[in-house]
């Protein structure tokens, strides 16, 4: 351990840490030092105390619990702009008479003030990364550059914007690739099967291997989505993807929830590592009729990630709610209150999402060596105590406002609930003024037509 001051050190909390099981578990007492982005070392804080280190940021974190940072696997960042806007709607009007004609006015600035309020919104909620596909992503990538926050980005593509949709998605993926002082990880993002065409997709699983990309996109989103498939294909939108190639690549499958029996053998054989990301609050919104199978594909050793989607269906980007929302719909669905649990809830929001969106090496645990991606929570206060089972307190007591500090690579982005690397009000009256022109739809244009 080097003798130089650490950058961070903190004291006093209880750190969850996971053991080589892979299990949950709290350690009271402890202190946490961060030294060049990374997690030096956790131990206890009167050892720390008693040998140094000296820190250059000393934060007494004493009646809190150190989390990994959480991550958002799948959501539109920017659509921030639309929440609200498509409510009470099924899937097929709210893609087709509001989301698609609204967003056929996106401009560059819309999507970077969109990008922002969302930034500000996850860090003030304790999420340290988000994977988002979305389009304009060169604008993104600059918000997360300047903001601090961790990203996997992809820019979506369909095919009816022809083979320069593909193109433009390859090259944004390659060029911020590792960019942001590493926090930026990327993607390939097709739209869907069913906006993208057999041969789009399996062009894209050939360029991810050849370039050694992840590949990121919406598929079997719900059972309709399924159903239509058959139907039109006789396959499944799973075996479409795996009849393209994509079940060869690093896979993220965003929801998941038209996932059948029959795909389940598919999956399971895949050679690629496929990850599935999970966002139950829209699914109740819509009405859809099933959520994403978890225990099924837990079974297959496949991750699930905890996701809010856009806030334009979500209306959220909470990851908290999501974790809460995914235990609960899970006893639900299995009929089984012993599933999900709270400490299975707070694995799916930490190591699981980590890998989900491939950086299951590098953040998802206080551990040393992993990057400094840690949420400090207040549990002090009158709906958080008493404290008979840490886990069930942090999931079904604690919301997103008991997060009091959000670090990044060791960077604190908000201290005592004070948002660090932003100007919130400067960006929503920005945004206000250009709404009128964003939510037109006077022209009749949609960038997308939503038949399934």
């Amino acid at each position: 351990m080097s003798h130089s001051p650490a950058d961070l050190l903190i004291t006093g909390c209880t750190v969850l840490v996971h053991d080589d099981q892979e299990r949950i578990a709290f350690a009271p007492d402890a202190a946490i030092v961060v030294r060049d982005g990374r997690i030096e070392s956790v131990g206890g804080a009167a050892e720390v105390a008693a040998t140094g280190p000296a820190a250059r940021e000393h934060i007494d974190a004493r009646g809190q619990v150190a989390l990994p940072g959480l991550v958002n696997c799948h959501t539109h960042a920017p659509m921030v702009a639309l929440r609200g806007l498509a409510e009470d709607l099924p899937t097929e009007e709210w893609f087709n008479d509001v989301v698609w004609p609204v967003e056929s006015n996106l401009t560059e600035k819309d999507v970077e003030l969109g990008a922002r309020l969302a930034c500000a919104e996850m860090i003030r909620a304790g999420v340290t990364c988000f994977a988002d596909h979305y389009f304009s992503m060169d604008t993104v990538a600059a918000v997360v550059a300047e903001c601090g926050i961790r990203a996997h980005l992809g820019e979506a593509y369909f095919s009816s914007q022809g083979p320069q949709g593909r193109e433009k998605s390859l090259e944004f993926a390659l060029r911020h690739r590792g960019t942001a002082d590493g926090r930026i990880t990327t993607a390939l993002a097709p739209h869907a099967p069913y906006t993208v065409t057999d041969a789009d997709l399996a062009a894209t699983a050939e360029l991810a291997l050849e370039h050694g990309l992840p590949v990121h996109l919406h598929a079997a989103e719900n059972r309709d989505q399924t159903d239509t498939s058959l139907a039109r294909h006789g396959l499944t939108p799973i075996e479409v993807l795996d009849r393209a190639g994509l079940l060869a690549t690093d896979l993220l499958i965003a929801h998941g929830t038209g996932i059948i029996d029959r795909d389940l053998p598919v999956l399971e054989r895949a050679s690629g590592r496929t990850a599935v990301a999970t966002a139950p609050r829209g699914y109740l919104k819509f009405a859809w009729p099933d959520t994403t199978p978890i225990r099924a594909l837990r079974a297959l050793g496949i991750p699930v990630g905890l996701a809010t989607d856009g806030a334009a269906s979500n209306n959220s980007l909470d990851v908290w709610e999501s974790m809460a929302l995914t235990s609960l719909i899970q006893k639900s669905t299995e009929g089984d209150p012993r599933w999900l649990t709270s400490r299975q809830a707070l694995h799916h929001a930490t190591l699981q999402s980590a890998r989900a969106v491939r950086l299951g090496d590098s953040i998802g645990s206080i551990a040393p060596g992993r990057r400094a991606d840690i949420i400090l929570v207040d549990l002090t206060g009158p709906h958080t105590q008493p404290v008979h089972d840490l886990a069930a307190t942090l999931v079904h007591s604690a919301r997103s406002a008991d997060v009091r500090t959000t670090i990044v690579d060791g960077r604190v982005l908000m201290r005592d609930r004070e948002l660090l690397t932003f100007d919130v009000p400067a960006v929503v009256r920005e945004l206000e003024d250009r709404l009128p022109a964003l939510v037109d739809r006077s022209h009749g244009r949609r960038i997308q037509e939503y038949d399934t």
